[in-house]
């Protein structure tokens, strides 16, 4: 009987971490990370290289998402609709979304992005981990927008968890000036609530 349990047990261990491991992977490089004293930056020198502080080049100048603070390196895919499941699903297994109908870095507007997504709990494994670690991003933390070969500096000013019925009006809201929306679900892992971090496009 003992055996059994103790096989059930583990059984229910290794099945959670199928499902949760991009979380927890995600989790603990970030932790690695700040007890190692590991800084990301655009403006490092690989040729140079200083102590602590890694290069990190964007992956895609077309159309791509850079945060030094918690080591994002990722393509955006554009016009994605996010009213639609069979659009955005299978795009948020290799990238971000950029929202159908929302601004441009270039325009007036709110850019609004968003990742890390599932139908269902036991299938967050299959999407990319890519937003997991927003939560951590603070005030003032830079977030760098590439977009036809240009870099658009944003700061962070805000973020909030609310429901998925009010994604919509935090959209409409930021639409004064050049602003930045981050969208991802919350908790981790789960199709609960959403995370909402909002930046403010800077001068480099």
């Amino acid at each position: 009987m003992k055996t059994v349990s103790n096989i059930l047990i583990i059984g229910a261990f290794l099945i959670l971490l199928f499902i949760f491991g991009p979380v927890i992977k995600e989790e603990l490089g970030y932790r690695f990370d700040q007890w190692g004293g590991v800084r990301y930056s655009l403006e490092a020198n690989p040729e140079f290289p200083q102590s602590g502080i890694r290069p990190i080049a964007p992956i895609d100048k077309e159309f791509g998402i850079v945060i030094p603070k918690i080591n994002i390196n990722a393509e955006i895919f554009p016009e994605i609709n996010p009213a639609n499941p069979s659009e955005f699903l299978p795009i948020l297994k290799k990238g971000v979304a950029h929202a159908k109908g929302s601004a441009y870095p270039d325009e007036e507007g709110n850019v609004f992005l968003f990742a890390h997504s599932t139908d269902a709990f036991y299938n967050v494994g299959h999407y990319n981990a890519v937003f997991f670690l927003i939560g951590k991003l603070e005030k003032g933390d830079e977030i760098d927008i590439f977009y036809k070969d240009k870099r658009y500096k944003y700061e962070m000013e805000e973020k909030a968890v609310v429901s998925p019925e009010e994604l919509g009006q935090y959209v409409k809201e930021h639409t004064s000036g050049k602003t930045l929306t981050l969208q991802t679900c919350y908790p981790p892992g789960t199709t609960l609530k959403r995370l909402i971090v909002i930046a403010k496009q800077v001068e480099k």
